[in-house]
């Protein structure tokens, strides 16, 4: 059997960059009993190992820890020819991050200067609108309002327009949802886009509105058929008023998407750091903030 193979490593986050830091390397044979193992590798160049069993013996399982990033978990096939190549890409660890920069209320959409201006009775910031609401947002709601923002904005029905545009005013922001007073149209555009498979319908139990809310009762739950990072609203009604309970559900894609080893990613998967780096990666959608990480 030969023992011959080269595997070239790329280590990136979820904007295709390499990592700046050293990372520890498990490689561990799934037929045979070699499991090399390599400490503090430079990961901001291209990575090189050889001397490793190829096919039909060089199934490997491949382990990566970074220090900022979550530990992530492949499989692979070692070629009997030539270099295997391999790009991982890493989600950033979100205890590791020291800060997060955020765009200016100027370099935000439109549509998200028309809501955050419209919107002076959100909960905990009364009387504040515009930059004035945004700049006093905590990182993680903030965060989390950039993110549904950007989903929502790229949520377009039929005739082109979009959820974001159908969001009346804000009311409450957490980090992993916002609740909203909406267009009676947004619920009836949402209900004509089943037959489009934008939308299909889903259970509503689970989704609760605030006090504030009184005498709304649930009117239809719905998400869109993303793999991962399904944008979820969930409709209440009062008469002709609507108001929308509208997340972003992880749907499992930080262990799907970037193969984080089971129990080691941080914080919930909804947080809204970590819906970032699956909007980014998986679904190619910048809401436009960057972390820090330690160094």
């Amino acid at each position: 059997m030969a023992q011959n193979g080269k595997l070239k490593l790329d280590l990136q986050d979820v904007f295709d960059k390499r990592i700046q830091e050293k990372v520890d390397i498990s490689l561990r044979n799934l037929q045979l009993g070699h499991a090399p193992q390599f400490r503090n590798v430079d990961a901001s160049k291209s990575i090189t190992i050889g001397d490793l069993f190829t096919a039909p013996q060089g199934n490997y399982q491949l382990v990566v820890d970074p220090p900022s990033y979550n530990p992530v978990n492949h499989f692979l096939m070692i070629k009997t020819n030539g270099v295997t190549e391999k790009a991982v890409a890493l989600p950033v660890d979100i205890t590791k991050i020291v800060s997060v920069t955020f765009p200016p209320f100027a370099k935000v959409t439109k549509a998200l200067k028309r809501l955050m201006t419209t919107s002076a009775n959100v909960f905990g910031f009364e009387n504040k609108t515009g930059a004035d609401l945004y700049d006093s947002l905590d990182d993680v709601r903030r965060a989390g309002t950039l993110n549904i923002a950007t989903k929502t904005l790229s949520t377009t029905f039929s005739n082109g327009v979009s959820v974001l545009s159908l969001i009346k005013e804000l009311r409450e922001l957490r980090g992993d949802r916002f609740f909203a007073v909406v267009e009676k149209s947004l619920r009836e555009e949402t209900i004509h886009s089943v037959n489009s498979g934008l939308f299909h319908k889903v259970d509503e139990s689970l989704h609760h509105l605030p006090p504030e809310f009184e005498g709304f009762e649930p009117a239809d739950s719905f998400k869109t058929d993303d793999q991962y990072g399904n944008l979820q609203l969930s409709f209440f009604r009062k008469g002709d008023q609507f108001v929308a309970d509208i997340d972003i559900d992880d749907a499992g894609g930080l262990g799907h998407i970037f193969q984080v080893l089971k129990n080691h990613f941080t914080g919930s998967p909804t947080h809204p750091y970590n819906i970032h780096e699956i909007l980014i990666k998986h679904q190619h959608l910048d809401p436009g903030y960057r972390f820090d990480l330690k160094s």
